[in-house]
């Protein structure tokens, strides 16, 4: 079993064969007024396609886990919190590598929509297609079978009731990386794609199934961090924030081209401001707050760039790119300049395919340095997906995880219940 950061065991298990628990599924008088959100990112890490460290690896078990070790010592984690991730063998290669939490989680997420609670729309928030995104051809690979293996056969026809199901989708860095051609060519993809619901890099939406109740503000942080100068993360030997100085160079594809694509954090700020609807959900790749200590100057860009508008009139960011589960709030007194009545929710639901660490003596040091965040609940070395229940002005959050075997096997390890924060309707 895991545990979360506070150290507090959560033993309820969902399964498909068992009744629908009284405090998932919304009683049938009531069930109009239920918003159910599926929750998932960071879905399309697939082990027979590599990438390039696959190739010059090569690893046997034995180097695998050598290598493994390795990392944890060179990112300053506490040795005596050592765990490897789950690995399987690459039908490419032949050799070790990660495994992936694909099929577990796709079908855990099939039979929690079916037989436990109502999914009325889906949320992806990014790193859909591994390691590059679509590759038009250019390393051999047909993009449609690429397509095929990493979200249509897992995820495609996940949720087929009710009948308004969509899943919206935001793109993330992996999405761009071979070119900016390659990361239109997803969005032209998914735009088509039934069941899938996707309008540019950047778009709002009142999503059908939830009945005007919620917006959805989907931005492109990759190209939002892509026009403004981010250092490269260092940590120091104790766990706390460095420094190295240096510039992270940009993803040359994601660099913004035009004015809309360089302005989308104002875009955002009018958006939300103008939105009539209950629930204002900001959906994205790179979270503001993270647990594993690798993505912390990224992170600081964002909260100067979005988090003033998103605390003024958001109730919730949803994000993904670190592969964990994690629920943090922001009280928005260093982005205002005093807190808000509520604090801002962010939830990170990373965890589809691929597994990361937690890095607890970071966590530690973060919470002191910032005192206007808090983490809630943080989960590493984990496969999972999350789930919103949205009631009147009430939201309701579960955590849940998928065994490291592959089983499709659902424990809650979290539940998380905050209010409303915006003033829509």
């Amino acid at each position: 079993m895991k545990r979360n950061a506070a150290g507090t065991l959560f033993l309820v298990v969902l399964c498909a064969a068992c009744s629908a628990p009284q405090t998932t599924t919304p009683a049938a008088d009531n069930k109009a007024e239920h918003v159910g959100i599926l929750i998932f990112g960071d879905s399309g890490y697939h082990p027979d396609y590599p990438d390039q460290d696959d190739y010059e690896d090569l690893f046997t078990e034995e180097q695998y886990l050598e290598s493994e070790w390795q990392d944890w010592l060179e990112d300053h984690r506490p040795v005596d919190e050592y765990e490897p991730r789950p690995f399987a063998v690459s039908r490419v290669t032949g050799r070790i590598v990660p495994a992936t939490g694909m099929p577990g989680v796709a079908g855990a997420m099939r039979n929690f929509c079916r037989d436990i609670a109502t999914c009325d729309f889906g949320v992806l928030v990014g790193d859909n297609i591994y390691p590059s995104g679509a590759t038009l051809g250019a390393d051999g690979v047909d993009d449609a079978q690429r397509y095929k293996d990493m979200f249509e056969d897992p995820y495609g026809s996940m949720v087929t009731s009710p009948d308004t199901y969509q899943t919206y989708v935001a793109l993330g860095n992996h999405d761009w990386e071979t070119s900016r051609e390659g990361g239109f060519a997803q969005i032209a993809y998914l735009e088509q794609q039934p069941g899938v619901y996707m309008d540019g890099p950047f778009y709002s939406v009142k999503p059908a199934g939830a009945k005007g109740d919620v917006e959805l503000f989907v931005i492109d942080t990759s190209m939002l961090l892509a026009s403004v100068p981010v250092r490269e993360d260092s940590l120091n030997p104790d766990g706390s924030e460095g420094s190295l100085g240096n510039i992270e160079p940009p993803n040359y594809f994601v660099e913004p081209l035009t004015d809309a694509e360089k302005n989308q954090h104002i875009w955002l700020e009018n958006a939300l401001k103008n939105s009539t609807a209950r629930w204002k959900l900001v959906l994205a790749h790179h979270p503001i707050w993270s647990s594993s200590g690798s993505k912390f100057e990224q992170a600081r860009v964002l909260r100067k760039l979005i988090l003033p508008a998103m605390c003024k009139y958001a109730d919730a960011y949803i994000v993904g790119h670190e592969h964990t589960l994690e629920i943090h709030t922001d009280s928005c007194a260093a982005a205002l300049g005093e807190p808000t009545a509520k604090p801002l929710v962010q939830i990170l639901s990373g965890a589809a395919s691929k597994q990361r660490p937690l890095h607890t003596t970071f966590m530690q040091h973060q919470e002191r340095k910032y005192p206007e965040h808090r983490t809630v609940f943080a989960e590493g070395m984990v496969w999972g997906f999350s789930y919103l229940d949205l009631h009147g002005d009430t939201a309701s959050l579960k955590m849940m995880s998928v065994p490291d075997s592959g089983g499709s096997e659902i424990e809650v390890l979290y539940d998380y219940t905050f209010e409303r924060r915006s003033a829509g309707n």
